[in-house]
């Protein structure tokens, strides 16, 4: 019972294997082709980022406005006073 417990602990704890491509040639010996390669990759992600900060601080601005206007949360000036 505590062989099988302690080989359970071993195989939870050892790394998982990195997947990673080993072979380069078929097996006829013809190399394959280089892999696919993404280009504009950081503008693709300026794209993608960028509008969402923009509509997300829109919607925040938007939100603090209507909270404020019908007084949920309005700062209180006692803070401020330093007298």
């Amino acid at each position: 019972m505590l062989s099988r417990v302690s080989n359970m602990l071993k195989t939870q704890l050892r790394p998982h294997p990195v997947l990673k491509r080993t072979v380069t040639t078929t097996p006829t010996g013809a190399l394959l082709p280089a892999p696919e390669q993404t280009s504009f990759g950081l503008i693709k992600v300026c794209l993608a980022v960028i509008p969402g900060l923009l509509i997300g601080a829109t919607i925040s601005k938007y939100m603090a406005n209507f909270l404020e206007e019908n007084e949920l949360f309005v700062p209180s000036d006692d803070d401020d006073d330093d007298d």
